[in-house]
């Protein structure tokens, strides 16, 4: 039976100057614990792989242990010490629950419901619950109270890689804890000393490599350099960067500075033969846009602080080339260049063949070279109306249209002016307001039908009874159907007709009838009149079934 562990188990740290890059946390955890001032419960956070779950058992350990725990005095084979059967998960006191697999609210009460019971053998009993993000909102509700007064027996320990998900209400009742990435040179030192008690042949760039690819997680680092000891120390091979580069599939750096120096440039058909090469080594097309971003991010750096030989994750052939990249661009096409390969990812993950949306991002990189500055567009809008200047304004717009800039949603430039409608001049409009008179409602009406106001017609018509009319001023009242912006449409009107300010007030008064009712009535009495003569009666005896509906007078439309 083969009984080897992965290289992130068998070197897992059992105490607290084990751990790598948590030192404050460390130095508070024990101080808390000396003093015998141990929280109810801790809450550690942080990425993956950074150690939340051994942290949390070396804390069981500590508040357990016979000894000093983390001093110089040993633990007695003769005398029971829980810390080996910690380590073993075999305590009958430490119980460990993975939320996300356990998410209900029965989970919890049988926790709840063991945590009266006192310990068997040690001096707390503690419940680590990892991933406690995943806990159903009625499984951190009955763990609320708990949390808050356990009993004095009884600690909690909670670990987590979401830490916005956990209710307030449980953050609050935790000490909490944030364990950060580890550092690459950390990192580094780290991996250095595993790889020297496994008699593992690697060297210091492949290792920065491993380092860098982890992204802080000592777990994803010790599984990078297990696999590469794997792969290629059995073979009795030395592990190289470009090795390990093969084995993650990732592209040489130097190659991904080299293909942005041929984007910078301008070069498209350099920079896709580049690329080909790249991707024929078996990167992965998502991963050398990631290097792009970095590179650019260094660039960047480059050209607001200066050097970056410091960089560890550069070396001194590298800085020199990003040096020298920084030198031809500005910081305006920096962030387009930024801005359009982050774009780029997003496009990588809708299509089938990435290296085809990757080629495509290429092309469109290389042609940010040849659009115009924006800040320089809006220093050319100020141009004068000379010759030479006219040029420069022709030349900017063809360079444009040739790129396919002009679309719906460009902002416009400030070449671009609101016209001015044209002025009437005072005489002509003088003119037009002495030729309309308006002594009588019914005048208003007619203007009104004259100039096709119909909506205005129409509630004066229907809607408006007339109270009082006098030069200047109309009171009326009106119905419920009234437009909302009848007072203001009639005093601008009047004013534009007679050159005049009108007053228009509302009466409480009832005021005459409508235009329309007084037609209605008039009409009805009209029809009456008609069925009295005896021409309507010779008609009705003729056609028995007519019926008389409108009378007009002869010539009447």
């Amino acid at each position: 039976m083969n009984n080897r562990k992965v290289l992130s188990l068998k070197y897992r740290p059992q105490n607290f100057d084990q751990l790598i890059g948590q030192e404050s946390m460390a130095i508070a955890i024990q101080n808390a614990i000396k003093m015998d001032r141990i929280p109810n419960a801790y809450l550690l956070t942080g990425i993956r792989g950074v150690g939340k779950t051994t942290t949390a058992r070396i804390i069981a350990k500590a508040i357990n242990c016979n000894k000093k725990f983390g001093t110089d005095e040993k633990c007695s084979k003769d005398e029971y010490c829980h810390c080996q059967a910690i380590i073993d998960s075999s305590h009958m006191d430490i119980l460990e629950m993975d939320a996300a697999s356990k998410t209900g609210i029965d989970d919890i009460r049988e926790i709840l419901d063991s945590s009266q019971y006192l310990p068997s053998s040690a001096k707390y009993k503690v419940f680590i619950i990892d991933e406690v993000h995943m806990l159903s909102k009625q499984a951190f509700n009955a763990l609320l109270k708990t949390l808050e007064e356990p009993p004095s027996h009884l600690k909690f320990i909670l670990a987590t890689t979401e830490v916005k998900k956990i209710p307030v209400t449980i953050l609050s009742r935790c000490q909490r804890f944030d364990l950060r990435r580890i550092k690459m040179n950390e990192m580094q030192t780290f991996l250095r000393g595993i790889a020297e008690k496994e008699n593992a042949k690697i060297d210091d760039k492949a290792l920065a490599i491993i380092a860098k690819a982890s992204e802080g997680s000592v777990r994803d680092a010790l599984s990078i350099l297990d696999q590469a000891i794997i792969t290629f120390n059995l073979q009795s091979q030395e592990i190289t960067e470009d090795k390990v580069r093969d084995m993650l599939g990732l592209a040489d750096q130097t190659r991904v500075i080299e293909l942005l120096s041929h984007i910078v440039k301008g070069s498209q058909q350099e920079a896709l033969k580049e690329a080909e090469d790249i991707f024929n080594i078996g990167a992965d097309p998502k991963l050398i846009v990631q290097s792009m971003l970095e590179i650019i991010y260094l660039i960047s750096r480059t050209k607001t602080l200066g050097t970056i030989e410091n960089d560890l994750s550069v070396s001194e052939v590298e800085s020199a080339q990003i040096k020298k990249i920084a030198d031809e661009v500005d910081l305006t096409y920096v962030s387009m260049l930024w801005h359009f390969t982050l774009k780029g990812i997003e496009e990588l993950n809708f299509m089938p063949n990435p290296f085809l949306s990757f080629q495509m991002l290429l092309i469109r990189l290389a042609h940010l070279k040849n659009i115009p500055d924006p800040q320089s567009i809006m220093q050319n809008s100020d141009f004068d109306d000379d010759e030479e200047d006219k040029e420069k304004k022709e030349n900017t717009s063809e360079i444009i249209k040739s790129e396919g800039l002009i679309s719906k949603t460009q902002i416009k430039n400030t070449i671009q002016e609101k016209k001015e409608l044209p002025k009437i001049k005072p005489e002509i409009l003088n003119e037009i307001n002495t030729n309309n008179s308006i002594q009588s409602f019914q005048d208003l009406l007619d203007l009104t039908n004259k100039y096709k106001e119909i909506e205005l017609k129409f509630d004066l018509e229907r809607n408006v009874r007339l109270v009082k009319f006098e030069q200047g001023k109309i009171d009326i009242s009106f119905n419920e159907n009234l437009s909302k912006d009848f007072i203001k449409n009639i005093s601008n009107k009047l004013n534009e007709w007679t050159g005049k300010r009108w007053i228009i007030s509302l009466s409480k008064d009832e005021g005459e009838t409508t235009v329309y009712e007084k037609k209605n009535l008039q009409k009805k009495e009209l029809l009456e009149q008609m069925k009295q003569s005896e021409i309507y009666k010779k008609i009705m005896a003729t056609f028995p079934d007519i019926e008389l509906v409108d009378v007009k007078d002869e010539g009447q439309e």
